[in-house]
């Protein structure tokens, strides 16, 4: 059922631009059907669950159960669901644009409210339970381009995402301690659970519940919400989202509302939510927040009776919550046809539609009757047995269960008043100030029978349910089974119109009396704002709380993100020194007893190099030579790593610190000349003591890791797997392309993203569009700084003889001669790039290829193949680069990268995993026996990968910045050249 309603979720949009709003009558046959397979399917008095595996190394499953709670839960998720689709068909414009994401929004949301009130698996409640929270961001925030729609759609956000974040706390803490996640489990071994580690559980379970139910302190986010659509209103507040939490509470009330924080919590924080609630629902003029308010304060009555944890109140929990999802969603829709119709829900304009609209404003009547706990209706029964579970209570409890009693007395008389207020603000007569009768309020059209169907078969079901209650008592009492009396001996009690005369229903009276006491007084006023003042503001403190972090985000934002480089580059290493050193000086470890600083000579020699290069790095006169020393240390580990025979690790960082060194060199050439020179000293020594700092804490965390190990390590199975497994006899090599390929897979795809961001910060068009003067042979020279009239008699000789001699025919591809000035040549760079230009690509087709069982591998022979064409570029220039390799670098990346994703996916459809090696077998005549494993294919992805992302830096940092310095110095010319004329011109004048 969960699986067809997330499907037809899906298909809603599309059903939408079909069929148009009818859309909705379709959503809500779906939802009838789903109700009606509840009825069929569920049966209160046995449980029903139904588990597959998903993630058994964690034990996670997808776990669902159907008992009582989940019964009820799931009829008033689907019933109430139904009734607003139905109501939305009329709500909407026929052709309203955004009704068509809505719908599917809106029923994905009852979808994944249905999950979470079946899951058996705190994993799958905490997924659905965030479901519910994006999707309540997505729909309250329907009216994007308002900002009170997108403010308080961000606000509902934060608020439930970080009490949904306490709870999973709290529910993965309680699922260690008994040893499972199932729910049901969990709750069964509540009584050998206990201590403070149960009760702090507990205590961010209730955080989340509170949170996502809008109690006290997070009551604020819910009328602000009324910026949603109204049928948003009365399913959020009916039956989905408010409601998740009031079930969390009483799905573990059974087992922990005896913990040490359950009780006080819940009683204290759900009255004073129930109070704080009612008396702001007295101070509003709208009455879609009326209703609103009036939500915020019974959700604090329903956590104090479902989190009570008797008999008599699990009863009557339920019972409220059925109740309250009745007449709530039927006022909000009641609320959504007079603002449809009549423009504007503001009490002190509406006037008269209680004379205009008869059939609205009886069935507004009996609903707000039902919601002020007036018999004979469905809220008065619920009511009277939720008077009567707190009466037991305070019986057994003493002076704080009185005290309780007498603060529900007060919030439902309250409730009394502003259900009253609402029937007041919504219909009756209104004057203005002097005393004379407003003009009845204008409808824009009579709403039509499928407009009332909705919250008129939801009050129908008000009056049924209270005159025959007996399948609600059925559905409460299984519930309740589980739950224990408040004390031995007692009765429990039931579901219906008359229990006789009974104290409760002399506290019901006294709520009557009070209530439309307060209404009279000050419930009728306009102006509510000085009849019922405001001492705190729970949104303002949120406001100010978001604006103080923005602040302090602000001020630190300045003082770390200075623009600077080496500032970055200090924060980085300080952090990373100093985190890992006060660990290590604050714990207890151990560090090998042994040490050996060398195993040979040669090593020694090797450190010296590196140690040198880093502080020739440190006191280079010149980047450049900064940079080379940076290689140095680079050679040297490389070096290392050859001693210590790892050949292919050696081979690789070699390539790379070549090619690094290259790069670093055309990227230093965008930037100032006098960059280096600026701060000559400034702070050289700290930087190196603290660059030493890192490496020393580094190599005394890699010792303490290393004889800290308990376990064998993984790498102990790699030979036998390369070999085995791999049908390969370079161990690193099929480490890299078969043990650990999705590894491999995840960096060669890092590389690619790495060069688009490289591109993308030096092209301004796209970078596979080649420019038009590449696609011509040039004639002349290119990147020439002087004229021939300003060089030397000797230069322009020696220029001309170069020119000669790089216009021989059998030279004619390396094309330097005609592409660059000759002051920019070098004949014997252009002879050796002649020389090995070829022999290098063979070599790197050979680490590809033999890199499977010796020393290489597409990692390794892509750079070696990059290195090719970086003599190429070094050699001719930017025109030489595009003869070279006269393809797009992305696309070459994309090949590549397509390449690897055809070797993860060939072995699904030969019945393999994602990934899997296998081998062919052959012979040629010539060649002999050969044996292919499908990995190399996955290497030849990586080489292409590799040299796509060399030559598209090549293009970045070359050819891309060689233009543009060309062009720079053509208008610096150009401009000489301008003032030398106007000079000579003055002068002549």
């Amino acid at each position: 059922m969960l699986s067809a309603l997330f499907a037809v979720s899906m298909a809603a949009p599309f059903l939408f631009t079909w069929i148009g709003r009818r859309v909705f009558y379709v959503l809500a046959a779906v939802l009838g059907v789903a109700f009606g397979w509840v009825l069929v399917y569920g049966d209160p008095a046995q449980d029903r669950t139904e588990t597959l595996e998903w993630i058994p190394q964690l034990g996670v499953e997808l776990a669902f159960r159907m008992d009582a709670l989940g019964y009820a839960m799931s009829l008033l998720i689907t019933g109430v669901g139904a009734a607003v689709m139905l109501y939305c068909a009329r709500y909407f414009p026929a052709r309203e644009p955004a009704a068509g994401p809505f719908s599917a929004q809106l029923f994905a949301f009852a979808a994944a409210m249905l999950g979470l009130v079946l899951s058996d698996d705190v994993v799958m409640l905490f997924i659905f339970w965030e479901l519910t929270t994006i999707l309540s961001f997505l729909l309250i925030g329907y009216s994007a381009h308002r900002v009170f729609a997108r403010r308080s759609a961000i606000q509902a956000l934060i608020v439930t995402t970080l009490g949904g974040l306490a709870m999973l706390i709290g529910l993965l803490w309680i699922g260690e301690l008994a040893g499972t996640y199932r729910i049901s489990e969990m709750i069964d071994q509540a009584g050998a659970l206990s201590g403070p580690a149960v009760d702090s559980a507990m205590a961010l379970i209730l955080v989340g519940a509170l949170s996502k139910s809008a109690l006290v302190p997070f009551h604020f986010w819910l009328p602000a919400a009324m910026a949603a659509p109204t049928p948003v209103s009365a399913y959020l507040h009916a039956a989905a989202m408010v409601k998740a939490g009031i079930y969390l509470v009483a799905r573990f009330a059974e087992g922990f509302h005896d913990t040490t924080l359950w009780l006080p919590i819940v009683l204290s924080l759900g009255l004073l939510t129930m109070l704080v609630g009612a008396y702001r629902a007295l101070r509003q003029t709208d009455i879609k927040l009326v209703l609103a308010y009036g939500t915020v304060s019974q959700l604090g009555f329903l956590v104090m009776v479902n989190g009570l944890g008797t008999q008599d109140a699990a009863l009557a929990g339920v019972s409220m919550l059925l109740a309250h999802g009745l007449f709530k969603a039927a006022l909000f829709m009641i609320v959504g046809i007079i603002d449809h119709k009549a423009g504007t829900r503001d009490l002190r304009v509406l006037s008269g539609i209680g004379r205009s609209q008869r059939w609205l404003v009886g069935i507004a009547v009996v609903v707000a009757a039902s919601m002020a706990g007036l018999p004979p209706l469905f809220g008065f029964v619920a009511k009277e047995i939720v008077f009567e579970s707190i009466y037991g209570y305070a019986d057994v409890h003493g002076a704080a269960g009185w005290a309780v009693l007498a603060g529900v007395v007060l919030g439902s008389a309250i409730t009394v008043a502003y259900s009253a207020r609402f029937l007041w603000g919504a219909f009756a007569d209104k004057r203005d100030e002097h005393g004379k009768t407003l003009p009845v309020t204008a409808f824009h059209g009579k709403p039509d029978v499928v407009f009332l169907a909705a919250p008129a078969g939801l009050a129908v079901l008000t009056v049924l349910l209270a005159i025959y209650p007996a399948p609600l008592q059925e559905i409460g009492e299984a519930f309740a089974a589980d739950f224990a009396p408040v004390a031995e001996g007692i009765e429990p009690t039931y579901l219906a119109l008359w229990h006789g005369w009974t104290p409760v229903l002399g506290l019901s009276v006294v709520s009557w009396v009070l209530g439309l006491a307060a209404f009279w007084l000050i419930g009728r006023t306009s102006d509510p704002q000085k009849a019922a003042p405001l001492m705190l503001d729970a949104e303002r403190l949120y406001r100010n709380t978001i604006r103080t972090l923005d602040d302090f985000a602000g001020w630190l934002t300045a003082k770390t993100q200075r623009g600077s480089l080496a500032w970055y580059l200090f924060i980085i290493i300080a952090v990373a020194t100093a985190l890992p050193a006060g660990i290590i000086a604050f714990t207890e470890h151990t560090v090998p007893e042994h040490i050996i600083l060398a195993e040979e000579p040669l090593q020694m020699v090797l450190g010296a190099v590196i140690i040198s290069g880093g502080f020739g790095a440190i006191w280079a006169p010149k980047r450049f030579m900064a940079v080379l020393m940076v290689a140095l240390c680079g050679w040297g580990i490389a070096g290392i790593f050859a001693l210590q025979g790892a050949p292919d690790l050696a081979l690789t960082l070699l390539l790379v610190e070549s090619i690094i060194l290259v790069v670093f060199v055309l990227a230093l050439r965008s930037l100032p000349a006098g960059i280096w020179t600026q701060n000559p000293a400034r702070f050289k020594l700290g930087r190196a003591l603290l660059g030493a700092g890192f490496g020393v804490v580094m190599m005394v965390v890699a010792a303490i890791a290393m004889d800290s190990r308990v376990a064998e390590p993984v790498s102990v199975e790699y030979p036998w797997m390369a070999y085995d497994v791999g049908h390969g006899a370079n161990i690193v090599n099929v480490t890299l392309v078969d043990i650990r390929v999705w590894d491999t897979f995840g960096e060669i795809t890092v590389l690619a993203a790495a060069a688009t961001g490289v591109a993308s910060l030096i092209f301004v068009k796209r970078r596979d569009v080649v420019r038009k003067e590449l696609h011509e042979v040039p004639t002349g020279s290119v990147g020439r700084v002087l004229s021939d009239q300003e060089l030397s008699t000797r230069q322009m000789k020696e220029i001309r003889v170069a020119r000669s001699f790089a216009t021989v025919a059998r030279e004619a591809w390396l094309v330097a001669g005609r592409t660059l000035a000759p002051e920019h040549r070098s004949i014997i760079f252009e002879v050796v790039t002649r020389l090995m230009f070829h022999a290098i690509i063979l070599l790197s087709v050979y680490l590809l290829l033999a890199g499977h069982n010796t020393p290489g591998g597409g990692f390794a022979g892509g750079l070696l193949a990059g290195l090719a064409f970086v003599l190429r570029y070094l050699a001719g220039g930017r025109y030489e680069l595009e003869a070279a390799i006269p393809f797009s670098a992305g696309a070459v990346m994309g090949w590549g990268l397509a390449i690897a994703c055809f070797t993860g996916v060939l072995p699904l459809f030969l019945g393999g995993a994602a990934f899997q090696s296998f081998t062919v077998d052959f012979a040629l005549p010539v060649f002999g026996e050969h044996h292919l494993v499908s990995s190399v294919l996955f290497d030849v992805g990586v080489y292409l990968v590799v040299i796509g992302l060399i030559v598209d830096v090549l293009r970045s940092l070359g050819s891309e910045i060689d233009v543009r310095s060309e062009q720079e110095s053509r208008r610096s010319s150009n401009l000489g050249h301008g003032i030398h004329s106007q000079t000579s011109l003055g002068v002549a004048r």
